[in-house]
């Protein structure tokens, strides 16, 4: 038995279309990180980016279970003396709802240069439109 390692040129990305309409933000950004991995196909190899492109709309609607709407903070550091700060997660959903899938979805994925690569292929936007029509984007369901 031979085990099979797809090559860079043999990828084939597909666009994906998600609507993040009342779905919840973690349970989503698991389907999606794994998707930009291609996890998903059958010609995944783990040093070589196999996964699809993934637009993901209506970002201001995405919800959490219990309480952790009051309580999950965003952290980050300005790189000056005493510059640790914190943002709360209704006003960043306030600010930037698009940053809040796109954290969730970075820190699930590899902390490599092959990760960063992989989240250039997720582009978020609130409501329901996007750019990428010329892509011609599938609509798929995470649920």
């Amino acid at each position: 038995m031979k085990c099979y390692l797809a090559k860079k040129e043999e990828a084939d990305h597909k666009w994906l279309l998600v609507d993040a309409e009342n779905a919840i933000l973690g349970r989503m950004a698991t389907k999606i990180a794994t998707i930009l991995m291609g996890k998903h196909k059958p010609t995944y190899t783990p040093h070589v980016d196999m996964g699809d492109y993934v637009v993901v709309l209506n970002a201001e609607k995405i919800r959490l279970t219990g309480k952790k709407a009051q309580t999950k903070e965003y952290d980050y550091y300005t790189h000056f003396p005493g510059g640790h700060k914190y943002v709360s997660f209704e006003d960043m959903m306030a600010k930037k709802p698009e940053k809040v899938i796109e954290l969730a979805v970075q820190r699930m994925l590899p902390k490599t240069k092959l990760g960063r690569q992989m989240l250039k292929k997720l582009k978020v936007y609130r409501g329901g439109e996007h750019e990428h029509q010329a892509q011609k984007p599938e609509k798929i369901e995470l649920n």
